[in-house]
Protein backbone atom coordinates (compact mmCIF):
# COMPACT_ATOMS: atom_id res chain seq x y z
CA UNK A 1 0.00 0.00 0.00
CA UNK A 2 1.31 3.81 -0.94
CA UNK A 3 1.66 5.85 2.27
CA UNK A 4 -0.39 8.65 1.12
CA UNK A 5 -3.28 5.77 0.52
CA UNK A 6 -2.53 4.17 3.77
CA UNK A 7 -2.69 7.31 5.94
CA UNK A 8 -6.07 8.66 4.16
CA UNK A 9 -7.57 5.02 5.05
CA UNK A 10 -6.50 5.08 8.54
CA UNK A 11 -7.08 8.89 8.96
CA UNK A 12 -11.02 7.97 7.94
CA UNK A 13 -10.64 4.87 9.94
CA UNK A 14 -9.55 6.56 13.10
CA UNK A 15 -12.52 9.15 12.49
CA UNK A 16 -15.39 6.61 12.29
CA UNK A 17 -14.36 4.29 14.77
CA UNK A 18 -14.04 7.86 17.66
CA UNK A 19 -17.51 9.02 15.92
CA UNK A 20 -19.03 5.26 17.14
CA UNK A 21 -17.65 4.60 20.39
CA UNK A 22 -20.50 3.94 22.55
CA UNK A 23 -21.13 3.21 26.28
CA UNK A 24 -23.74 0.68 27.74
CA UNK A 25 -25.60 3.77 28.79
CA UNK A 26 -25.73 5.07 25.17
CA UNK A 27 -27.51 1.67 23.87
CA UNK A 28 -31.04 1.98 22.69
CA UNK A 29 -33.98 1.47 24.84
CA UNK A 30 -35.95 -1.06 22.74
CA UNK A 31 -34.12 -4.44 21.26
CA UNK A 32 -34.39 -4.59 18.12
CA UNK A 33 -35.58 -7.43 15.93
CA UNK A 34 -32.50 -8.21 14.18
CA UNK A 35 -31.56 -11.13 11.57
CA UNK A 36 -28.08 -12.22 10.86
CA UNK A 37 -26.86 -13.86 7.93
CA UNK A 38 -23.91 -15.87 7.56
CA UNK A 39 -22.32 -19.03 7.04
CA UNK A 40 -18.34 -19.15 7.61
CA UNK A 41 -17.14 -18.82 11.38
CA UNK A 42 -15.56 -15.88 10.90
CA UNK A 43 -19.51 -14.64 11.70
CA UNK A 44 -19.68 -16.50 14.50
CA UNK A 45 -18.20 -14.03 17.30
CA UNK A 46 -20.70 -11.12 15.53
CA UNK A 47 -23.59 -13.54 16.14
CA UNK A 48 -22.73 -14.03 19.49
CA UNK A 49 -22.15 -10.37 20.58
CA UNK A 50 -25.15 -9.12 18.73
CA UNK A 51 -27.51 -12.14 20.59
CA UNK A 52 -26.02 -11.25 24.03
CA UNK A 53 -26.38 -7.77 23.62
CA UNK A 54 -29.21 -7.24 21.97
CA UNK A 55 -31.34 -10.72 20.86
CA UNK A 56 -31.10 -11.78 17.58
CA UNK A 57 -34.67 -13.22 16.08
CA UNK A 58 -33.73 -15.18 13.35
CA UNK A 59 -30.64 -16.52 11.73
CA UNK A 60 -30.38 -17.25 7.76
CA UNK A 61 -27.39 -19.49 6.42
CA UNK A 62 -26.88 -21.98 3.73
CA UNK A 63 -28.62 -25.48 3.50
CA UNK A 64 -26.57 -28.01 5.09
CA UNK A 65 -24.10 -29.41 2.46
CA UNK A 66 -22.65 -33.13 2.16
CA UNK A 67 -19.03 -32.94 2.98
CA UNK A 68 -15.85 -35.70 2.97
CA UNK A 69 -15.42 -38.87 1.55
CA UNK A 70 -18.42 -40.37 3.54
CA UNK A 71 -20.45 -37.81 2.68
CA UNK A 72 -22.24 -36.50 6.01
CA UNK A 73 -24.28 -33.87 6.27
CA UNK A 74 -22.59 -30.50 8.02
CA UNK A 75 -24.38 -27.50 9.08
CA UNK A 76 -22.66 -24.36 8.66
CA UNK A 77 -20.27 -23.37 11.27
CA UNK A 78 -23.23 -20.30 11.47
CA UNK A 79 -25.86 -22.70 11.93
CA UNK A 80 -23.92 -24.37 14.92
CA UNK A 81 -23.59 -21.09 16.71
CA UNK A 82 -27.41 -20.24 16.41
CA UNK A 83 -28.22 -23.64 17.94
CA UNK A 84 -25.83 -23.79 20.79
CA UNK A 85 -26.95 -19.46 21.23
CA UNK A 86 -31.20 -21.01 21.61
CA UNK A 87 -31.60 -19.37 18.75
CA UNK A 88 -35.52 -20.90 17.44
CA UNK A 89 -35.75 -19.56 13.95
CA UNK A 90 -32.88 -20.89 11.82
CA UNK A 91 -33.86 -20.13 7.70
CA UNK A 92 -32.10 -21.61 5.51
CA UNK A 93 -33.10 -21.26 1.45
CA UNK A 94 -31.55 -23.04 -1.05
CA UNK A 95 -32.24 -19.45 -3.59
CA UNK A 96 -32.25 -15.72 -1.42
CA UNK A 97 -35.04 -14.71 -3.97
CA UNK A 98 -37.26 -17.79 -2.94
CA UNK A 99 -40.84 -16.05 -3.14
CA UNK A 100 -41.44 -18.37 0.50
CA UNK A 101 -38.23 -17.09 2.18
CA UNK A 102 -39.01 -13.91 1.26
CA UNK A 103 -42.45 -14.41 2.84
CA UNK A 104 -40.64 -15.58 5.78
CA UNK A 105 -38.78 -12.79 6.23
CA UNK A 106 -41.72 -10.39 5.69
CA UNK A 107 -43.42 -11.90 8.79
CA UNK A 108 -40.17 -11.32 10.74
CA UNK A 109 -40.11 -7.92 9.77
CA UNK A 110 -36.29 -7.24 10.81
CA UNK A 111 -35.80 -4.19 11.86
CA UNK A 112 -32.04 -4.75 11.13
CA UNK A 113 -30.01 -7.21 8.94
CA UNK A 114 -26.60 -7.63 9.31
CA UNK A 115 -24.84 -9.84 6.93
CA UNK A 116 -21.13 -11.51 7.31
CA UNK A 117 -19.13 -13.57 4.99
CA UNK A 118 -22.49 -14.65 3.32
CA UNK A 119 -23.67 -14.51 -0.29
CA UNK A 120 -24.93 -11.25 -2.22
CA UNK A 121 -28.37 -10.68 -0.57
CA UNK A 122 -31.41 -9.00 -3.24
CA UNK A 123 -32.75 -5.96 -2.74
CA UNK A 124 -36.49 -7.59 -2.26
CA UNK A 125 -34.95 -8.72 1.26
CA UNK A 126 -32.23 -6.24 2.05
CA UNK A 127 -34.89 -3.15 1.75
CA UNK A 128 -37.23 -4.85 4.44
CA UNK A 129 -34.80 -3.96 6.99
CA UNK A 130 -36.53 -0.93 8.56
CA UNK A 131 -33.38 0.74 10.06
CA UNK A 132 -30.64 -0.63 7.92
CA UNK A 133 -28.83 -3.71 6.40
CA UNK A 134 -25.45 -3.62 6.92
CA UNK A 135 -22.55 -6.01 5.86
CA UNK A 136 -19.58 -6.47 8.05
CA UNK A 137 -16.61 -6.87 5.52
CA UNK A 138 -13.00 -7.77 6.13
CA UNK A 139 -11.22 -5.28 5.06
CA UNK A 140 -10.91 -1.12 5.32
CA UNK A 141 -12.99 -0.36 2.52
CA UNK A 142 -12.66 0.79 -0.38
CA UNK A 143 -9.77 -1.01 -0.56
CA UNK A 144 -10.25 -5.33 -1.51
CA UNK A 145 -13.69 -5.30 -2.14
CA UNK A 146 -14.63 -9.02 -3.11
CA UNK A 147 -14.66 -12.61 -1.92
CA UNK A 148 -11.12 -12.69 -0.50
CA UNK A 149 -10.06 -9.77 1.28
CA UNK A 150 -7.69 -11.13 3.67
CA UNK A 151 -5.62 -12.93 1.31
CA UNK A 152 -4.88 -10.34 -1.09
CA UNK A 153 -4.22 -7.94 1.91
CA UNK A 154 -1.52 -10.28 3.21
CA UNK A 155 -0.57 -11.05 -0.71
CA UNK A 156 0.33 -7.94 -1.58
CA UNK A 157 2.51 -7.32 1.40
CA UNK A 158 -0.64 -4.54 3.31
CA UNK A 159 0.91 -3.30 6.57
CA UNK A 160 -2.75 -3.10 8.07
CA UNK A 161 -6.22 -4.24 7.56
CA UNK A 162 -9.43 -4.14 9.64
CA UNK A 163 -12.89 -4.51 9.36
CA UNK A 164 -15.64 -2.08 7.88
CA UNK A 165 -19.37 -2.08 8.12
CA UNK A 166 -21.44 -0.73 5.32
CA UNK A 167 -25.03 -0.22 4.16
CA UNK A 168 -26.48 -2.39 1.71
CA UNK A 169 -26.92 -1.69 -2.30
CA UNK A 170 -27.23 -2.96 -5.36
CA UNK A 171 -23.25 -3.42 -5.88
CA UNK A 172 -21.13 -5.53 -4.21
CA UNK A 173 -19.04 -3.84 -1.19
CA UNK A 174 -19.74 -0.33 -2.60
CA UNK A 175 -22.43 0.70 -0.10
CA UNK A 176 -21.86 3.74 2.10
CA UNK A 177 -19.62 3.13 4.93
CA UNK A 178 -20.77 3.12 9.02
CA UNK A 179 -17.93 2.27 11.15
CA UNK A 180 -14.21 0.33 10.72
CA UNK A 181 -11.61 -1.22 13.41
CA UNK A 182 -8.03 -1.87 12.38
CA UNK A 183 -5.94 -3.90 12.84
CA UNK A 184 -2.44 -4.39 12.41
CA UNK A 185 -0.40 -7.19 9.93
CA UNK A 186 2.79 -8.28 11.59
CA UNK A 187 5.53 -9.91 9.53
CA UNK A 188 5.48 -13.04 8.58
CA UNK A 189 1.19 -13.07 9.68
CA UNK A 190 -0.68 -15.78 7.33
CA UNK A 191 -4.10 -15.24 5.99
CA UNK A 192 -5.30 -17.64 8.40
CA UNK A 193 -3.89 -15.67 11.11
CA UNK A 194 -5.13 -12.26 10.21
CA UNK A 195 -8.64 -14.00 9.56
CA UNK A 196 -8.60 -15.07 13.12
CA UNK A 197 -7.09 -11.32 14.66
CA UNK A 198 -10.12 -9.76 12.55
CA UNK A 199 -12.79 -12.23 14.22
CA UNK A 200 -13.44 -10.22 17.48
CA UNK A 201 -12.80 -6.94 15.27
CA UNK A 202 -16.26 -7.94 13.21
CA UNK A 203 -17.98 -8.61 16.49
CA UNK A 204 -16.82 -4.97 18.30
CA UNK A 205 -18.07 -3.43 14.59
CA UNK A 206 -21.35 -5.68 14.75
CA UNK A 207 -22.57 -4.24 17.81
CA UNK A 208 -21.50 -0.54 17.73
CA UNK A 209 -23.41 -0.43 14.30
CA UNK A 210 -26.88 -1.75 15.49
CA UNK A 211 -26.31 0.59 18.33
CA UNK A 212 -25.94 3.50 15.72
CA UNK A 213 -28.58 2.23 13.53
CA UNK A 214 -31.12 2.38 16.82
CA UNK A 215 -30.08 5.71 17.52
CA UNK A 216 -31.51 7.32 14.61
CA UNK A 217 -28.00 9.21 13.94
CA UNK A 218 -25.82 7.27 12.41
CA UNK A 219 -23.77 9.62 10.23
CA UNK A 220 -22.14 7.89 7.03
CA UNK A 221 -19.29 7.80 5.01
CA UNK A 222 -19.15 7.63 0.73
CA UNK A 223 -16.74 5.40 -0.34
CA UNK A 224 -13.63 6.63 -1.91
CA UNK A 225 -13.45 5.07 -5.65
CA UNK A 226 -10.05 6.66 -6.45
CA UNK A 227 -8.79 4.02 -3.78
CA UNK A 228 -10.89 1.09 -4.86
CA UNK A 229 -9.23 -1.93 -5.27
CA UNK A 230 -10.91 -5.56 -6.11
CA UNK A 231 -9.99 -9.13 -4.48
CA UNK A 232 -11.70 -11.91 -5.86
CA UNK A 233 -11.65 -15.45 -5.01
CA UNK A 234 -8.39 -17.30 -5.29
CA UNK A 235 -8.94 -21.04 -6.52
CA UNK A 236 -6.55 -23.44 -5.96
CA UNK A 237 -5.60 -23.59 -9.81
CA UNK A 238 -4.36 -20.38 -9.09
CA UNK A 239 -2.23 -20.90 -6.44
CA UNK A 240 1.15 -22.32 -8.24
CA UNK A 241 4.03 -20.26 -6.94
CA UNK A 242 6.12 -18.30 -9.38
CA UNK A 243 9.35 -18.37 -8.81
CA UNK A 244 10.51 -15.66 -11.35
CA UNK A 245 9.42 -13.00 -9.15
CA UNK A 246 11.33 -11.36 -6.14
CA UNK A 247 11.51 -13.01 -3.28
CA UNK A 248 9.29 -10.84 -0.83
CA UNK A 249 6.62 -11.37 -3.13
CA UNK A 250 6.74 -15.05 -3.46
CA UNK A 251 6.99 -14.74 0.47
CA UNK A 252 3.49 -13.46 0.74
CA UNK A 253 1.83 -15.06 -2.12
CA UNK A 254 3.01 -18.00 -0.10
CA UNK A 255 1.86 -16.65 3.58
CA UNK A 256 -1.50 -15.25 1.70
CA UNK A 257 -2.60 -18.02 0.79
CA UNK A 258 -1.71 -20.49 4.08
CA UNK A 259 -4.03 -22.09 4.72
CA UNK A 260 -6.53 -22.11 2.11
CA UNK A 261 -5.83 -22.71 -0.78
CA UNK A 262 -1.98 -22.98 0.04
CA UNK A 263 0.68 -22.13 -2.54
CA UNK A 264 2.03 -25.21 -4.11
CA UNK A 265 4.85 -25.95 -6.29
CA UNK A 266 5.43 -29.42 -8.47
CA UNK A 267 8.95 -31.36 -7.69
CA UNK A 268 9.77 -34.18 -9.53
CA UNK A 269 6.01 -34.63 -10.74
CA UNK A 270 4.38 -34.53 -7.17
CA UNK A 271 2.93 -31.27 -5.99
CA UNK A 272 4.45 -29.77 -2.51
CA UNK A 273 2.55 -27.65 -0.55
CA UNK A 274 4.13 -24.94 1.09
CA UNK A 275 2.42 -22.99 3.88
CA UNK A 276 4.89 -20.81 5.29
CA UNK A 277 8.36 -19.25 4.08
CA UNK A 278 11.11 -16.33 5.26
CA UNK A 279 13.35 -14.58 3.25
CA UNK A 280 17.18 -16.49 2.89
CA UNK A 281 19.06 -13.25 2.82
CA UNK A 282 22.79 -15.23 2.63
CA UNK A 283 21.86 -17.52 0.26
CA UNK A 284 24.02 -18.74 -2.65
CA UNK A 285 23.08 -17.37 -6.34
CA UNK A 286 20.63 -19.82 -7.42
CA UNK A 287 18.04 -19.43 -10.61
CA UNK A 288 14.90 -18.80 -10.53
CA UNK A 289 12.96 -22.42 -9.16
CA UNK A 290 16.29 -24.37 -8.22
CA UNK A 291 16.38 -25.07 -4.75
CA UNK A 292 18.44 -26.52 -2.56
CA UNK A 293 18.67 -28.61 0.87
CA UNK A 294 21.79 -27.38 3.08
CA UNK A 295 22.49 -26.99 6.59
CA UNK A 296 19.01 -27.73 7.63
CA UNK A 297 17.21 -25.32 5.52
CA UNK A 298 15.45 -25.79 2.20
CA UNK A 299 16.24 -22.86 0.22
CA UNK A 300 14.38 -21.73 -3.62
CA UNK A 301 15.65 -19.61 -5.95
CA UNK A 302 13.84 -16.68 -6.97
CA UNK A 303 13.78 -13.67 -9.28
CA UNK A 304 16.22 -11.12 -7.23
CA UNK A 305 17.11 -13.21 -4.29
CA UNK A 306 15.98 -16.52 -2.36
CA UNK A 307 13.46 -17.84 0.00
CA UNK A 308 13.43 -20.50 2.77
CA UNK A 309 9.99 -23.04 2.84
CA UNK A 310 9.03 -23.19 6.72
CA UNK A 311 6.54 -25.13 6.54
CA UNK A 312 5.37 -27.91 3.73
CA UNK A 313 3.22 -31.08 2.80
CA UNK A 314 4.04 -33.77 0.48
CA UNK A 315 1.32 -35.94 -0.97
CA UNK A 316 -0.05 -38.05 1.81
CA UNK A 317 1.92 -36.32 4.66
CA UNK A 318 0.40 -34.12 7.31
CA UNK A 319 2.28 -30.42 7.01
CA UNK A 320 5.24 -30.24 9.06
CA UNK A 321 8.53 -27.79 9.55
CA UNK A 322 10.92 -27.99 6.90
CA UNK A 323 13.47 -29.08 9.09
CA UNK A 324 11.83 -32.09 10.53
CA UNK A 325 10.81 -33.02 6.84
CA UNK A 326 14.80 -32.50 5.64
CA UNK A 327 15.43 -34.78 8.71
CA UNK A 328 13.29 -37.39 7.01
CA UNK A 329 14.63 -36.78 3.73
CA UNK A 330 16.48 -39.34 1.45
CA UNK A 331 16.33 -37.76 -1.85
CA UNK A 332 18.31 -35.64 -3.89
CA UNK A 333 19.66 -32.76 -2.34
CA UNK A 334 19.13 -30.13 -5.33
CA UNK A 335 16.99 -29.59 -8.17
CA UNK A 336 14.43 -27.44 -9.83
CA UNK A 337 10.37 -26.83 -8.92
CA UNK A 338 8.01 -26.52 -11.92
CA UNK A 339 4.94 -24.97 -12.09
CA UNK A 340 3.12 -27.73 -14.05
Amino acid sequence: MHNEAAMKIMTETTIMTEMTNTTETDAPSSTPRIVFMGTADFGVPALAALHETFGVRAVVTIPDVAVGRGRSVQPSAVKNAAMDLGIDTILQPASLRDPGFIAQMEEIAPEIICVIAFRIVPRAVYTLATRGAFNVHGSLLPKYRGAAPIHHAIMNGETVSGVTSFLLNDVVDTGTLLCSSAQEIHDGMTTGELYAALMPHAADVAVTTVRLLMRDSVVTHAQDESLATLAPKVWREQSSVEWNAPAVAVRQFILGLSPMPCAWTMMDGERVKVYRASLAHHAPAMDAGEWRMADGAWLVGCADGAVKLDEVQLPGKPPMKAEDFLRGWRGERSGRFTRA
